[in-house]
């Protein structure tokens, strides 16, 4: 941890629980050159214009009263678009947290607070500015100054965090230490005689910056610059066939446009996690099946789809009998194993295009794009069949649920499409359960 970094910093620290905001901002106090702090969002924006030279970095909590984190961090975005970004969250801020992705923070740290952990995370994220004013600092304007300077700017380039690269476009001139312990390469002369520029290093993926782009940008440098932060993203191999993604940022020397720093920073697990919240607050914990939040979404753009393209589109919704009773009967958990093995039945009595989901207790819906009543009938009574044949658990349960089964109207919206398949649920458990009735 680079402790010269933090006693030279200022920061915003914005949280609204005010013992968590006393408590932490008197420690970071103990490490930091100064710390402003605020109570929400509003008064964080506020105070920042206020000292805005002064500030270094912003640390702030998500969901406050106001003007929430990301809100303000939108809004001092507007006012440097530089500036490095620390979110503090808690576990449950699943879809807070990928906004503040998408926003451009520089990395995070979970709630409740580890101090270490955030001073970690403060240094990663100030580290690649910190860095640019040092290079600045020692004002290697010239070709030869850099060459005399090559010893001074490798105890720089060693005392970051970062993967940092430095080239003047033809070839890497230097890099430093996280750089060769991440290809495993002994020094910077076994790596020169690799012959390798900095596009070689990226992986030819879909969804990242790579050679083939740059090749046919007029200036690569302009468009890497110019790219949102969240896509501004590279994939990396290492000698060791191990891949990580980084955030990629650029500056050049000042007075000398011919050479440029890159500092890669290391998003892997940023990326795995936001992935992660993604699809908790889009799966049913239980069995994987899309939840109902999830379903909705997909439900209003199917039906949109086709009535603009005249598709058949039609929906299955059924539950499970007696299922209450069972519980009651056999107690937890057997009510989850059996939850499981309905999904996966379901799952695989559908197409790989279906939208299946878990709508709440032992309710299951299935929606089927481009199919016609007859179609969804005949996978309803596919799922009827293999509920009724198979064997629940070790009691050896037989099971049977009640199906209803409709298809998209003319004059249909959202509403009175799921209201006529719930009435045929409803009518199917009313006629002596185990049934199927379509409409």
């Amino acid at each position: 941890m680079n402790k010269e970094i933090l006693k030279n910093i200022s920061i915003l620290y914005v949280e609204d629980e005010s013992d968590v905001r006393e408590f932490t901002s008197k420690l970071l106090s103990s490490l930091l050159k100064n710390v402003f702090t605020a109570e929400n969002g509003q008064d964080g924006l506020e105070l920042y214009k206020e000292n805005i030279n002064t500030i270094d970095l912003i640390v702030t909590d998500i969901n406050m009263p106001k003007m929430n984190g990301i809100t303000m961090c939108e809004k001092i975005r507007e006012l440097n678009k530089e500036i490095p970004i620390v979110v503090t969250s808690a576990h449950n801020d699943t879809s807070f947290l990928k906004k503040a992705i998408d926003v451009g923070v520089s990395t995070y740290a979970m709630k409740p607070i580890d101090l270490y952990q955030l001073i970690e995370s403060i240094t990663k994220a100030i580290e690649p500015i910190f860095l640019k004013k040092e290079l600045v600092n020692l004002n290697l304007s010239l070709e030869s100054k850099i060459e005399m300077e090559i010893e001074k700017i490798k105890s720089i380039l060693d005392a970051q965090e970062n993967i940092v690269i430095v080239t003047n476009k033809e070839e890497i001139t230097n890099i430093n230490k996280k750089f060769m312990e991440f290809f495993r390469i002994e020094s910077f002369e076994k790596f020169k005689e690799s012959k390798k520029d900095i596009f070689d290093l990226f992986q030819e993926e879909f969804g990242f910056i790579t050679r083939n782009q740059m090749e046919k940008q007029e200036c690569w440098l302009k468009y890497i610059k110019e790219l949102p932060e969240i896509d501004r993203i590279v994939k990396i191999k290492n000698n060791a066939n191990e891949e990580k993604l980084f955030t990629i940022n650029i500056d050049y020397y000042e007075n000398k446009e011919h050479y440029y720093i890159f500092s890669l920073t290391d998003i892997t697990s940023i990326k795995e996690k936001a992935n992660l919240l993604e699809y908790q607050s889009s799966h049913d914990k239980l069995t994987g099946l899309f939840n109902k939040n999830k379903f909705d979404e997909f439900y209003e753009k199917e039906i949109k789809r086709s009535k603009r393209y005249k598709n058949d589109l039609s929906i299955i919704l059924f539950d499970i009998d007696e299922y209450r009773e069972i519980i009651e009967m056999y107690k937890s958990p057997i009510g989850d194993i059996i939850l499981k093995d309905i999904s996966q039945i379901m799952s695989n009595c559908i197409r790989e295009q279906d939208i299946s989901a878990r709508w709440g207790g032992e309710e299951f819906l299935v929606l089927l794009p481009q199919t016609n009543l007859e179609g969804a009938l005949t996978v309803a009574n596919k799922i009827n069949t293999t509920v009724f044949e198979h064997l629940f658990t070790d009691k050896q349960l037989k099971l049977t649920a009640s199906f209803g089964v409709s298809v998209l109207q003319e004059d249909d919206d959202e509403k009175t499409f799921f209201s006529r398949v719930n009435k045929l649920l409803y009518e199917a458990k009313n006629i002596g359960k185990n049934k199927v009735i379509a409409k």
